[in-house]
């Protein structure tokens, strides 16, 4: 799957996409919409607007509102199936013997097949735009009343190390300031930002492509939370088993996605002074304060001829990164499994904004061991911005809140099974007193040992007998309850 266009196809042979063709506005209307959409069972359909007011371009939202949808993107019934690809890619195994060598062939010949390739055109190029630029010739979406202004939400933000060179893609929203003017939210904890003060301390102007559409999977790998050495691009053509075509950009040193719908070129310069960004209607369901981001000088803007517009609207949960959020719990399980391999399951609701609550069940092993996984957990990338871990026996599904309300209230006392710490925080979390920093709860909802400070005969569940359970069983065909 190359590009966008393909993908509706595949939505709408399946299903999946709504097209509305009533006109509606991109201030406002398209988000209220988008957002009841969203809060459907299962997610609601991807919606095509056809009839935007003042525009001929198209708006996609809700692309990968759904669990069904996300596996079409990635072209994988089982998501877990990618993080061992990561894994191999992360954790190489070294061949010993000779026979060991030639069956590695296959692999690498894979990992040489994914790699990104540079394509001399592509049809993004089809358009461009030099001179009379205003990047509000496109439907960019107001989404929110109290919004500081229009915001490009769903851009492959692409930007080099200035140092080392290595690609980053991110997924950061950026604010419309004027028709050749944008404001870049990458947050304290994200690689772009890493970029822009390594460019600052070496006082260079730091290069900037904004990719909008392509491939699908081109915009969930843009969310993933890769170590900053693996190129994003490079991940998605291992999901693909085929390498993403990039293209040169017209007024920027960068490579971006040949087949994207609309990429705007440009620069920032670490020397100005940063700018006001916000507020914005973020995930958490509440709006993001103003606070000063580094601006964007647009140079260059292309397209493809009659492009589609692609946008995601944030807020209060459930919203499309609900089901960007699973998949990268689910294709990040594999590598957490490879450094603790007692874990036996992990889950980040998207009713704690994923960064609020972590719940992971363990094969727990030795006193204190609840504590280990939790603290491991704390250092592992973005990881490290859970605000509090909950751990649980084996046997319970962390993913039925049912089950984990009812193992956490009936096996946690709080006098003995709690610990408060301090650490690194999503900056979007507006509870802390000091941005980016705050507390952290740790819970042991395990079974308590004596050796843990356990005093009485612990319970035993109560489960039902196999026999008994068997005949109501084949009973309950027959009733048809």
């Amino acid at each position: 799957m190359k590009d966008l266009r393909e993908f509706l196809k595949v939505l709408e042979k399946e299903g999946e996409l709504l097209r509305i063709k009533e006109l509606l506005s991109p201030i406002l209307e398209i988000t209220e919409l988008t957002d009841r959409v969203s809060k459907l069972p299962k997610g609601g359909k991807a919606l095509l607007f056809e009839k935007v007011e003042g525009y001929s371009i198209p708006v996609l939202t809700n692309m990968l509102g759904s669990e069904k949808r996300i596996k079409l993107a990635l072209g994988y019934e089982n998501l877990e199936d990618i993080g061992w690809k990561l894994y191999k890619l992360l954790r190489p195994e070294i061949p010993n013997t000779f026979l060991e060598k030639l069956k590695r062939i296959p692999e690498l010949k894979k990992l040489n097949d994914s790699l990104p390739r540079v394509v001399k055109k592509g049809p993004v190029k089809e358009n461009v735009i030099r001179d009379n630029i205003n990047i509000l010739d496109f439907p960019v979406l107001k989404c929110w009343p109290e919004d500081g202004g229009r915001y490009i939400t769903f851009g492959q933000v692409i930007t080099k190390d200035p140092e080392s060179g290595i690609r980053n893609v991110g997924l950061y929203r950026v604010q419309v300031l004027s028709e050749r003017e944008l404001a870049i939210h990458w947050q304290i904890h994200k690689d772009g930002n890493h970029h822009y003060w390594k460019a600052k301390r070496l006082g260079k102007k730091m290069e900037v492509a904004i990719a909008i559409g392509g491939d699908p999977v081109l915009s969930y790998v843009a969310s993933a939370p890769l170590p900053p050495e693996v190129d994003e691009y490079l991940f998605a053509g291992l999901i693909r088993e085929e390498g993403v075509e990039l293209v040169k950009g017209e007024t920027v040193d960068l490579e971006y996605p040949a087949h994207a719908e609309i990429v705007i070129e440009g620069y920032v310069d670490p020397q100005e002074p940063l700018v006001d960004e916000g507020p914005f209607g973020d995930h958490t369901g509440f709006y993001t304060p103003v606070d000063k981001y580094p601006k964007m000088h647009i140079t260059a803007i292309v397209h493809r001829d009659n492009p589609i517009y692609l946008s995601t609207i944030v807020g209060r949960p459930p919203q499309e990164d609900k089901y960007l959020g699973w998949a990268t719990e689910r294709i990040f399980l594999p590598l957490i499994k490879f450094n603790l391999p007692e874990v036996i399951d992990y889950h980040l609701p998207a009713e704690g904004c994923f960064h609020n609550f972590c719940f992971v069940s363990i094969k727990k092993r030795y006193p204190g061991h609840a504590f280990k996984v939790a603290y491991a957990l704390l250092g592992l990338g973005l990881m490290s911005l859970e605000k509090v871990i909950v751990v649980f026996d084996e046997w319970v599904n962390v993913h039925d809140i049912q089950e984990v309300l009812w193992a956490w209230g009936n096996n946690m006392d709080p006098s003995r099974d709690v610990l408060i710490l301090k650490g690194p925080i999503d900056v979007l979390d507006h509870s802390t007193n000091s941005v980016g920093f705050g507390g952290k709860m740790v819970i042991d909802a395990t079974t308590k040992w004596k050796e843990e400070g356990y005093t009485r005969e612990w319970p035993k569940v109560i489960e039902m007998s196999k026999e008994v359970k068997d005949k109501i069983d084949a009973l309950w065909q027959r009733l048809k309850l």
